[in-house]
């Protein structure tokens, strides 16, 4: 059978979603396509879909999904995504879910699977919560319990002052987990219903996760 290379990576924030779809995507020969870096590169580049969502994302709001689906659909359309592709971040509630597969119909393709990666509430505010940023131009990254520096607050790097973003408070990630179980979390029991849906835990170092990813997808495609 043809390896599977059409995917849909779900999970909430501090899953290590964008590591493990870089990963995924060099391994499978297939690009990695993230809304956000589909909003970036549209607005970038000043296409219409670009100058659009610019005013949505200026105002504070999220980008309609229309628009959303229109930026997928032109980057899936490129030619480096004829064999494949790795999406990350879309579909992002079950309506995008349902226009994605509308969409693929046209194009006379498929889903191959969606990798949900699973992981403790806990963990995830341990995660995020702990994550400290230097405030110099470099910001460098640390971790009160997983890459502590060698003094508290201090970078090791450059000697400046650690701190907390806003979106990494206990408070704020609550907040995100929320969104991503009411919008984006229906999508996996959406996906279960066709058969698509795999779901493997994100614990552990991000060699074990990818590893863990590599063989459920090979799973999945043994069982085609």
């Amino acid at each position: 059978m043809p390896p599977l290379t059409r995917i849909v990576l779900v999970g909430p924030p501090g899953a290590g979603k964008g590591t493990q779809a870089t990963r995924l995507a060099g391994k499978l020969s297939v690009p990695h396509i993230s809304t956000g870096d589909l909003f970036r590169a549209n607005i970038s580049r000043q296409t219409a879909l670009g100058k659009r969502a610019k005013v949505f994302m200026d105002a504070g709001h999220l980008v309609p999904d229309e628009l959303t689906i229109e930026m997928a659909k032109d980057r899936m359309r490129q030619p480096d995504a004829e064999n494949g592709f790795l999406l990350d971040g879309f579909p992002r509630n079950v309506w995008q879910a349902e226009a994605l597969d509308e969409l693929l119909k046209t194009e006379a393709s498929k889903l191959d699977a969606v990798l949900d990666l699973e992981i403790p509430e806990g963990e995830i505010i341990k995660r995020i919560a702990g994550r400290r940023i230097c405030r110099s131009r470099s910001a460098h990254v640390f971790h009160v319990s997983y890459s502590p520096p060698r003094k508290r607050g201090v970078c090791d790097v450059c000697g400046d002052q650690l701190y907390q973003r806003d979106d990494d408070s206990e408070e704020t990630v609550r907040k995100r987990l929320e969104v991503y179980y009411t919008q984006t979390e229906p999508i996996i029991d959406y996906y279960k219903t066709q058969g698509l849906a795999v779901t493997i835990s994100s614990l552990g170092s991000v060699d074990e996760v990818t590893r863990r990813a590599l063989e459920a997808l090979k799973r999945e495609d043994d069982d085609e």
